[in-house]
């Protein structure tokens, strides 16, 4: 069953994107342009077989496909408190290097409060290092979703994040120069319903905050030309996907273009959806096609900051790309390719056990120049046609064995940019899902949208 801190009565958890892109004083490398991302993140999947509240990181090139590193494992996990974390925010300083913030709180206990935020120290996100604790109050509340912002009158940092006081959920911010020590505790954005999980980016003259509104559910934004605590004016119509939707996240993307994040969980829980829009002034958001983003495997309530070549290329180093791969639908492209009960076929993400989706894409076992599909889960086993159904099975050594698993890697039948799958043994078939079924059957660039549909798929991670 999906879970959500506001069952529990709680005001939840956020998360941010780089706000100081263009303030005098950061350094010309940090803003270099046309880069890179990177995302963090924690863990959990719909029966929480893989939840982990650790650090996790992915990185993008396009900022809507992300490959997780360290095999989806955590880079820092907190020591102290309740040795857990959520809501993990990277942000850049104005010197260039980053600070991780993160809620105090381990699991779905959500009746657990903390005075106190994980943060580490990074100079690239290769290491992580000066772990502490920053206690923001002294009350019995909670200090869930921290989001940082620069607010350049005071020459100070912000951190804002959900509280809650006699019965309201509110968003409280501390100010700090250096992350070590913060200012008292005050009300930020505190309006007449009850709000959850802010997200806050400057730009321009302008900041901009996007927070829940818990008496209908609904992400909105609001903004301020100022920038201080109860300065703030709604000024967007409310959004959702799925049944239910939470820790919006702002990223403004290399291109000058921005981009919403919401994390729902309802009906399931662990799904990201995506909004898009070339001016966040005008308030207009347009909902994005599951088809062109693919978040992080299992990815949480998460943050999203700018970084350059250089630094993506030293993470990716250090951490390491996936060892598998995941397949991704065209027509129905939030299904992915999974093995149950030894049947291949496509299920909507996400699911338990998420590993049923992961695949080592190796030399193909009757020809290396295709391709076959190992299971990360079931390591001997591999898809296989037979019968022009697809299943999973053990590698019994047979040359029929290697043939049926063996496909050949080309262009989409739907979209060049995608790939489709080439029989070996069956040259005129493809592999394609029919009932979200998979088999083989012979498609071709003449056969029909659906059937072409059905037979392309995208890798991902």
């Amino acid at each position: 069953m999906s879970l959500s801190r506001r069952q529990f009565g709680k005001a939840a958890l956020a998360s941010a994107a780089l706000a100081a892109t263009g303030v005098a004083g950061f350094p010309r490398a940090a803003q270099a342009a046309g880069t890179a991302y990177v995302f963090a993140y924690f863990t959990e999947s719909p029966n929480q077989s893989a939840a982990d509240y650790g650090l996790h990181l992915a990185v993008s090139r396009d900022g809507l496909n992300w490959a997780p590193l360290n095999q989806n494992n955590p880079v820092a996990t907190p020591t102290a408190g309740q040795q857990g974390l959520r809501d993990p925010q990277i942000y850049r300083k104005l010197d260039g290097a980053f600070v991780v913030i993160a809620t105090d709180l381990k699991g779905l206990d959500f009746g657990t409060t903390s005075q106190y935020l994980h943060v580490w120290d990074s100079a690239d996100l290769t290491a992580f290092t000066g772990y502490r604790r920053l206690r923001m109050h002294t009350t019995s509340g909670h200090t869930w979703a921290p989001t940082v912002f620069r607010d350049a009158s005071r020459g100070q940092y912000g951190i804002v994040y959900s509280f809650n006081t006699g019965g309201r959920d509110i968003l409280a911010v501390n100010y700090t120069s250096d992350f070590q020590s913060v200012s008292a505790q005050q009300p930020f954005f505190s309006p007449a319903f009850n709000v959850l999980d802010g997200d806050i980016v400057v730009d321009g003259g302008t900041t901009y905050l996007y927070y829940k509104n818990l008496n209908d559910g609904n992400l909105y934004g609001a903004r301020s030309a100022t920038g201080q605590p109860n300065s703030f004016t709604t000024y967007t119509g409310g959004l959702r996907m799925g049944n239910a939707i939470e820790a919006p996240l702002l990223q403004k993307t290399d291109e000058g273009g921005w981009r919403l994040w919401g994390d729902s969980f309802s009906p399931v829980n662990n799904d990201y959806y995506l909004w898009s829009s070339s001016n966040i002034g005008a308030g207009a958001w347009t909902a994005a096609s599951q088809r062109d983003y693919t978040p992080p495997l299992n990815s949480k309530h998460g943050s999203i900051a700018s970084i350059t070549d250089a630094e993506y290329n030293a993470m990716v180093a250090r951490w390491g790309l996936p060892n598998w791969v995941r397949l991704k639908s065209y027509n129905f492209p939030d299904y992915f390719v999974r093995h149950a009960d030894r049947v291949g076929r496509i299920d909507p993400y996400p699911f338990d056990p998420h590993q049923d989706q992961l695949w080592r894409m190796v030399p193909g076992l009757a020809d290396p120049a295709g391709v076959s599909f190992q299971s990360v889960n079931v390591p001997g086993d591999y898809l296989r046609h037979s019968n022009y159904a697809v299943r999973l099975d053990p590698d019994d050594g047979s040359s029929v064995f290697r043939a049926d698993a063996t496909f050949h890697r080309v262009a989409g039948l739907a979209d060049g940019g995608w790939s489709s799958f080439r029989s070996h043994n069956f040259p005129t078939h493809h592999l394609r899902h029919q009932g979200y079924v998979l088999r083989i059957d012979p498609v071709s660039s003449s056969s029909s949208a659906t059937d072409r549909q059905d037979a392309t798929f995208r890798v991902v991670s």
